[in-house]
Formats: C-alpha cells, sequence, structure tokens
C-alpha cells in the first residue's frame, strides 16, 4: 500500500527551500535589475524560474530515490567527493548566513530603532530557539511557513500601491526588450537569480528536510515533485510580486537610493508605513535564510560520524552563534564574501553534476530510471552554471588583491 505524507510537510520543505533563497540578497537583487531592464526583467525571472525547476526536480528526486543525502551519494559517486562538497557547501553557508544575520540586525533597526548588532543578537536567539524544541523539524517548518506567507502579504501590499504597468510586464516577460548591447547583462541576470534561487546550499534544504522527515523512496516520488516545483513557484511568487513593485516605483520616474534599493521601493510606494513593513519583510527574510542555512549546512556532516548525528541540533544552534559572534565582531568580511560568493557559483554545477552521474549508477538507485529529459535538462544547467560561474570565479579572484 502506498504511503501517503502530509501535505503540511510537503509544504513545509517548500517554504524552507524558498525563504531560504529569499534572503537580504534576494530583495537586493530584484530591486537593483528591476531598475536596470524595467518591464523586461520579467523575462528574466521566466527564464530563471525553467532553469531552477531543471535543476531542483533533478537534486530533489536523485536524494529521494537513493534514501541518501547529497554528500553520502558523492562518496558513492567518487570517495572523497562528498567531503568536498561538504566543505564547500559549509563555507559558502557560513558566510552567507554572516550576511543573513546582518540582514535581521537591519530589519530590527528599521523597526525599533536599535543597532543592528543588537537587533542581530535577538534574531539570532530567535532561530536558536528553534533547535531547542523538542519538535525542531515541525518548528522550523511553521517558522518558515508563517514568515513565508508574511513576506508575501505585505509585499503584496505595497504592489498595489504603487500601481505598476502590469500589462506591459506581463508582455516583456515574453517579448523582452532584449539588444545587442544589452543581451550578456540579460544572460548575466539569468545566472544571478538562478544561482540565487537553487545555488549553494539552498537547493539542498528542502531535500534534505524531506529526507529526515522520512519522505523517500521511489513510491515518493510524486510527492517530491510537488513539494520540489512549490518551493520554486513560492520562490517565484514572491519575486514577481517585488519586482512588479519595484517597477511602479521605476515607471512613476522615480529613483531608487543606491544605498539601500529595496527599502526604498517600499518607502517610495507607501511612504513611512510601506518603510516599516521594509523592516519586516527584511528581517523576516534574512532570519529564515538564517535558519534555512544553518540547518542544511549542518546535514552536509552529520552523516560523516556518529557523534556528528547524534548531536547536530548543537551543531546548527553553535553554526548559528558563530555567524552572529563573526557578524558582531568583525562584520561582514568583504575579502571573504567575495570569494565565497564566487565560489558558491560553482555549488550548483558541481552538485547536480554529480546527481546525474549518480542517477544512472544502479548501485546508487537501484531499479529507478531516471527520465531522459530531465537528464538533458539538468546536463544544459550544469553547462552554462559551470561556464558562467568560472567566469565570476576569475573575476572575482583579482578583487582580493586590490
Amino acid at each position: 500500500m502506498k504511503k501517503r505524507f502530509n501535505w503540511s510537510l510537503l509544504l513545509g520543505a517548500a517554504f524552507l527551500m524558498a525563504t531560504s533563497s529569499i534572503g537580504p540578497g534576494f530583495l537586493t537583487q530584484t530591486t537593483v535589475f528591476t531598475a536596470q531592464f524595467a518591464a523586461s526583467f520579467g523575462f528574466v525571472i521566466l527564464a530563471s524560474i525553467l532553469l531552477d525547476i531543471g535543476a531542483q526536480l533533478n537534486i530533489w528526486r536523485i536524494i529521494a530515490v537513493s534514501e541518501s543525502r547529497a554528500q553520502d551519494i558523492a562518496n558513492k559517486v567518487l570517495p572523497g567527493l562528498g567531503y568536498l562538497l561538504a566543505f564547500l557547501v559549509v563555507l559558502g553557508g557560513l558566510a552567507f548566513n554572516i550576511g543573513n544575520i546582518g540582514g535581521a540586525g537591519l530589519g530590527f533597526n528599521v523597526l525599533f530603532g536599535v543597532d543592528p548588532k543588537i537587533g542581530a543578537v535577538i534574531s539570532a536567539l530567535v532561530a536558536v530557539g528553534l533547535f531547542l524544541s523538542k519538535e525542531a523539524g515541525k518548528a522550523m517548518d511553521r517558522f518558515a511557513l508563517v514568515l513565508g506567507f508574511v513576506m508575501i502579504g505585505l509585499t503584496l501590499y505595497v504592489m498595489f500601491t504603487s500601481a505598476p504597468p502590469v500589462g506591459e510586464a506581463v508582455v516583456r516577460s515574453f517579448v523582452p526588450e532584449m539588444t545587442a548591447e544589452n543581451r550578456a547583462g540579460f544572460f548575466m541576470a539569468i545566472v544571478t537569480l538562478v544561482g540565487g534561487t537553487v545555488g549553494g546550499y539552498i537547493t539542498f534544504a528542502g531535500g534534505h528536510r524531506l529526507l529526515d522527515a522520512g519522505v523517500k523512496g521511489i513510491e515518493a516520488l510524486p510527492e517530491v515533485n510537488r513539494s520540489s516545483i512549490s518551493g520554486i513557484l513560492i520562490t517565484a511568487l514572491m519575486r514577481y510580486i517585488l519586482f512588479l513593485a519595484a517597477l511602479g516605483v521605476v515607471a512613476a520616474g522615480l529613483t531608487l537610493d543606491e544605498a539601500n534599493p529595496p527599502a526604498s521601493v517600499f518607502q517610495l510606494a507607501a511612504g513611512e508605513i510601506g518603510y516599516k513593513l521594509f523592516g519586516i519583510v527584511m528581517w523576516s527574510a534574512a532570519v529564515t535564510s538564517v535558519v534555512g542555512a544553518a540547518y542544511t549546512s549542518v546535514s552536509f556532516i552529520r552523516t560523516f560520524s556518529k557523534a556528528l548525528n547524534r548531536h547536530h541540533r548543537g551543531l546548527i544552534i553553535a553554526f548559528i552563534i558563530l555567524s552572529t559572534l563573526v557578524f558582531v565582531t568583525v562584520g561582514r568580511p568583504v575579502k571573504t564574501l567575495i570569494l565565497v560568493g564566487a565560489l558558491n557559483g560553482l555549488i550548483l554545477p558541481i552538485a547536480l553534476g554529480i546527481m546525474l552521474i549518480a542517477a544512472h549508477r544502479k548501485s546508487i538507485v537501484g531499479n529507478y530510471k531516471h527520465p531522459v529529459w530531465l537528464t538533458v535538462f539538468g546536463v544544459l544547467v550544469v553547462i552554462v552554471m559551470s561556464y558562467l560561474g568560472g567566469v565570476t570565479l576569475f573575476t572575482e579572484l583579482p578583487k582580493l588583491f586590490d
């Protein structure tokens, strides 16, 4: 008899993945690209959604049918490869968590006027509290679900107040104003969005969460597919609503503040109330990303020994505390973030490439037959992201020596 899975669990995994991607960087990238491409940014969002689905469906399905986490699959493909993947994910997760903690502190500053460092510490304590709960998994699911709806709802309000040209946005989503001069910019924006949605640790957040909750095996694939695509669509919904909110401001001829583009969208669209709403959205986006980054990063090392697995919740808490201490004492170490950000662009093609090899190894997936179209789609994503990830890495490395 086919096992039935709780839809709230599947939705929780989808929201964990989605809210992991909707962080401070997500808010900034979306508003900056809207100012750059105007209504044609809708095309970038649409193209990135297709690539996101291709990457995430491959990864989540292979994790489910192999009944193993990504690092263990990688070690089965080639001994030692899982340790390299885990190193890259944990390094990237820690670096970006410093930025997420900073974003949570900024949200607190906007809402209450307190020092961002104090706001960061309070936010870290909220995140730690989730993992002190006996039902930490369920608490994390609900936390991501509730704050995900809060972010979407508040941004939707700001979108309506900014009165965007929706008709033009819909048309340009399919027929962008692309020229020979700006074509490279469009491609780079697509890669940036794909990297920010399913790059680094993000795409594994929901996949590993489903595995922890017992959603695995070939019989679970329909649920895995629905949860996976739901995560991408939730992210896309938030991206499109924020894009329309920013488009309304840009179309009205108003100029975004370069120092804080997303905050200026909310403020220009809805005044002081909008600015406070931005504080709530920023805090929600940042603190859910803190939770997602910590949970997923530790999920990449917990299987390496029984002791690590036994104390995985303590490791998650330590991960959050370490991120907070670095932010409070050092701030955001720019050069480290540049290097790790560039390395992060290579995690998706490496991880997806490993998964595609594993999908065709009977010793890993048993009798499961991976769809040819998914393999082709996955290979395409690997090639595109490898090239652009490599370009980014060599562009960013010289900045370390400036």
